[in-house]
């Protein structure tokens, strides 16, 4: 693994251990030349899958972009760090285990707000909001209208 602070080609692993959910391995390293610490995540990937976006055009699956969008969901919400990762790694699974090399755009979005209704309401309509592309209040007014009762008292 190549250092992220010198770039030197070589690291060594110091300890490795899975993560809470058991989806990865936590592994921290540290570099020979320059000393640096630095930890590593290692995962299954089941197989390569491409996004096609709404406009045709087709990039590679990025775990990453995927969590960026539920942390901004989820930001300044009192949710566990594990319990995010956790629907990150359930909704990646769920793209894998679907069998296809291409997933739609809207079939991702439609996974993530599966998971984060059952997460948070707030994060979920933060997430509605850019997802469905809400171009003023009342399309706000609209979607939290149709929302039950329950799901808004966080039960």
């Amino acid at each position: 693994m190549r250092c992220p602070f010198c770039h030197n080609e070589d690291s060594q692993v110091k300890d490795s251990r899975p993560t809470e959910d058991g989806s990865a391995i936590r592994r921290r390293r540290q570099c020979p030349s320059c000393g640096a610490r630095f930890t590593t995540f290692e995962r299954v990937q089941l197989r390569e899958l491409v996004v096609v976006k709404k406009s045709g055009k087709k990039e590679p699956f990025e775990r990453e972009k995927l969590a960026h969008s539920v942390m901004i969901a989820c930001r300044k919400r009192e949710i566990e760090p594990e319990r995010i990762e956790r629907l990150i790694s359930a909704v990646q699974r769920q793209l894998e285990a679907m069998g296809e090399p291409e997933v739609e755009a809207g079939q991702i979005g439609e996974l993530v707000m599966q998971g984060l209704e059952q997460l948070d309401p707030v994060a979920y309509v933060r997430f509605a909001s850019v997802y469905k592309d809400f171009r003023e209040a009342k399309d706000f007014e609209t979607f939290v209208g149709g929302l039950s009762e329950t799901m808004l008292k966080g039960e």
